[in-house]
Protein backbone atom coordinates (compact mmCIF):
# COMPACT_ATOMS: atom_id res chain seq x y z
CA UNK A 1 0.00 0.00 0.00
CA UNK A 2 1.33 3.42 -0.94
CA UNK A 3 1.83 5.79 1.96
CA UNK A 4 0.06 9.17 2.01
CA UNK A 5 2.54 11.97 1.20
CA UNK A 6 3.04 14.39 4.10
CA UNK A 7 3.82 18.07 3.75
CA UNK A 8 5.09 19.90 6.86
CA UNK A 9 4.66 23.68 7.14
CA UNK A 10 6.38 25.68 9.86
CA UNK A 11 4.66 29.07 9.95
CA UNK A 12 3.45 31.24 12.82
CA UNK A 13 0.56 32.77 10.85
CA UNK A 14 -2.63 30.69 11.22
CA UNK A 15 -4.23 32.37 8.18
CA UNK A 16 -1.22 31.42 6.06
CA UNK A 17 -1.50 27.84 7.32
CA UNK A 18 -5.15 27.69 6.26
CA UNK A 19 -4.44 29.22 2.84
CA UNK A 20 -1.58 26.76 2.36
CA UNK A 21 -3.86 23.81 3.19
CA UNK A 22 -6.58 25.03 0.82
CA UNK A 23 -4.05 25.42 -1.99
CA UNK A 24 -2.67 21.91 -1.45
CA UNK A 25 -6.18 20.46 -1.46
CA UNK A 26 -6.70 22.00 -4.91
CA UNK A 27 -3.36 20.68 -6.19
CA UNK A 28 -3.52 17.18 -4.68
CA UNK A 29 -6.15 16.27 -2.08
CA UNK A 30 -4.22 13.14 -1.09
CA UNK A 31 -1.38 15.13 0.49
CA UNK A 32 -1.61 15.40 4.26
CA UNK A 33 -0.51 18.74 5.72
CA UNK A 34 1.01 18.95 9.19
CA UNK A 35 1.79 22.26 10.88
CA UNK A 36 3.92 23.84 13.55
CA UNK A 37 3.25 27.37 14.79
CA UNK A 38 6.91 28.28 15.23
CA UNK A 39 10.41 27.01 14.59
CA UNK A 40 11.04 25.53 18.02
CA UNK A 41 7.80 23.56 17.97
CA UNK A 42 8.56 22.49 14.39
CA UNK A 43 11.94 21.11 15.40
CA UNK A 44 10.38 19.30 18.36
CA UNK A 45 7.94 17.59 15.98
CA UNK A 46 10.67 16.75 13.45
CA UNK A 47 12.97 15.32 16.12
CA UNK A 48 10.33 12.68 16.85
CA UNK A 49 11.00 9.57 14.78
CA UNK A 50 7.31 9.30 13.93
CA UNK A 51 7.33 12.38 11.66
CA UNK A 52 9.29 12.16 8.43
CA UNK A 53 7.54 14.43 5.93
CA UNK A 54 8.02 14.25 2.18
CA UNK A 55 8.22 18.04 1.84
CA UNK A 56 9.02 20.79 4.34
CA UNK A 57 8.10 24.46 4.00
CA UNK A 58 9.52 27.04 6.42
CA UNK A 59 8.49 30.66 6.90
CA UNK A 60 11.51 32.91 7.32
CA UNK A 61 10.13 35.50 9.74
CA UNK A 62 8.89 33.84 12.93
CA UNK A 63 9.15 34.62 16.64
CA UNK A 64 11.35 32.55 18.97
CA UNK A 65 13.37 31.01 16.12
CA UNK A 66 13.60 32.32 12.57
CA UNK A 67 13.29 30.15 9.49
CA UNK A 68 16.97 30.23 8.53
CA UNK A 69 17.94 28.91 11.98
CA UNK A 70 15.25 26.22 11.64
CA UNK A 71 16.67 25.23 8.24
CA UNK A 72 20.16 24.89 9.74
CA UNK A 73 18.85 22.68 12.55
CA UNK A 74 16.75 20.46 10.25
CA UNK A 75 19.82 19.84 8.07
CA UNK A 76 21.47 18.28 11.17
CA UNK A 77 18.77 15.57 11.40
CA UNK A 78 20.15 12.58 9.49
CA UNK A 79 16.84 11.00 8.43
CA UNK A 80 15.69 14.31 6.89
CA UNK A 81 18.78 14.90 4.74
CA UNK A 82 16.99 14.05 1.49
CA UNK A 83 13.67 15.76 2.28
CA UNK A 84 13.22 18.80 0.03
CA UNK A 85 12.94 22.00 2.08
CA UNK A 86 11.37 25.13 0.65
CA UNK A 87 11.55 28.51 2.28
CA UNK A 88 8.12 30.14 2.15
CA UNK A 89 7.91 33.83 2.96
CA UNK A 90 6.75 37.31 2.00
CA UNK A 91 10.37 38.47 2.27
CA UNK A 92 12.11 37.86 -1.05
CA UNK A 93 15.46 39.57 -0.57
CA UNK A 94 17.90 38.02 -3.12
CA UNK A 95 20.66 37.78 -0.48
CA UNK A 96 18.35 35.86 1.86
CA UNK A 97 17.26 33.55 -0.97
CA UNK A 98 20.91 32.82 -1.86
CA UNK A 99 21.75 32.18 1.80
CA UNK A 100 18.84 29.74 2.17
CA UNK A 101 19.92 27.80 -0.91
CA UNK A 102 23.53 27.76 0.29
CA UNK A 103 22.31 26.28 3.59
CA UNK A 104 20.46 23.50 1.80
CA UNK A 105 17.00 24.76 0.90
CA UNK A 106 15.73 23.29 -2.33
CA UNK A 107 14.19 26.59 -3.33
CA UNK A 108 12.36 29.68 -2.13
CA UNK A 109 8.74 30.47 -2.86
CA UNK A 110 7.20 33.82 -2.16
CA UNK A 111 3.85 33.86 -0.42
CA UNK A 112 1.63 34.51 -3.38
CA UNK A 113 -0.92 37.33 -3.42
CA UNK A 114 -3.51 35.06 -5.06
CA UNK A 115 -4.63 31.52 -4.43
CA UNK A 116 -4.05 30.50 -8.05
CA UNK A 117 -0.41 31.67 -7.89
CA UNK A 118 0.17 29.63 -4.75
CA UNK A 119 -1.53 26.61 -6.31
CA UNK A 120 0.68 26.95 -9.41
CA UNK A 121 3.83 27.18 -7.26
CA UNK A 122 2.83 24.10 -5.25
CA UNK A 123 1.88 22.18 -8.40
CA UNK A 124 5.32 22.93 -9.86
CA UNK A 125 7.01 21.76 -6.66
CA UNK A 126 4.93 18.59 -6.64
CA UNK A 127 5.71 17.92 -10.29
CA UNK A 128 9.45 18.44 -9.76
CA UNK A 129 9.41 16.32 -6.61
CA UNK A 130 7.58 13.47 -8.33
CA UNK A 131 9.85 13.59 -11.38
CA UNK A 132 12.88 13.34 -9.08
CA UNK A 133 11.28 10.49 -7.07
CA UNK A 134 11.53 12.49 -3.85
CA UNK A 135 7.94 11.95 -2.73
CA UNK A 136 8.11 8.22 -2.04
Amino acid sequence: MKQTPVCFLIDDDLDDQEIFLLAWKQVDPSIECVYANDGIYGLEKLNKESLTPNLIFIDINMPRMGGIDVLIEIKKIARLQKVPIYMYSTAADPAIIMECKRLGAEDFIKKAPTMSELENALANILSNTLSNNKLS
